[in-house]
């Protein structure tokens, strides 16, 4: 399926030569002399790198209907997490290098988005905060209450986060899955 760059959106995942790109910028240009043209910032879906792509204005480019699933993330098995479809209940093992980095936020039982391409899934989000149990940190020195410390701590998922001095192990913290860092403590 292709559409007319005049018709792009932010959000929206194409198909160039085989590779998926998702649009996150794109602007309509008209010089003053010349035909005019799209410019666009797109990023790769399979590696998370961002190009600029500059197309004629109504070239026909490939449109990727990406389908997305509410998955739950059940257990890891090798070198794959297996998640299940929360409507089907089917069971599906999708490779390590396809969840990438939000593999340091599941935990079992988590769900998550699955953007899926002919049946393939291509990656996984996650919300944009999860709240994670502080698994082992130093304690905090009595008396060391300088403004803004902050401490290695190691969450029950394996990933290391710096925290305010006060967070001891057990506790439970929201962590931004987009930059890795602490928000605050949950009860």
């Amino acid at each position: 399926m292709s559409i007319s760059t005049n018709d792009l959106k932010n959000g929206m995942t194409l198909n160039l030569d085989g590779t998926l790109w998702t649009v996150l910028e794109f602007l309509h240009h008209k010089p003053g002399k010349g035909q005019a043209v799209v410019r666009t910032k797109l990023r790769n879906v399979k590696t998370g790198a961002v190009q600029e792509r500059t197309f004629k204005a109504d070239e026909k480019v490939g449109l990727a209907i990406v389908e997305r699933r509410e998955m739950q993330y059940l257990y890891r098995e090798g070198d794959h997490l297996v998640l299940m479809d929360s409507q089907t209940y089917e069971q599906l093992p999708v490779p390590l290098e396809v969840v990438g980095p939000a593999s340091g936020y599941l935990v079992e039982g988590a769900t998550c988005q699955v953007p899926m391409f002919e049946g393939t899934p291509i990656g996984v989000e996650l919300p944009a905060a999860v709240v994670l149990a502080v698994a082992s940190t130093e304690p905090g020195l009595k008396g060391d209450r300088v403004s803004g410390a902050v401490k290695p701590a190691r969450l029950e998922t394996g990933i290391t986060v710096q925290v305010p001095l006060f967070v001891a192990p057990g506790d439970r913290v929201k962590v931004d899955t987009r930059t890795g860092s602490y928000l605050s403590r949950e009860q």
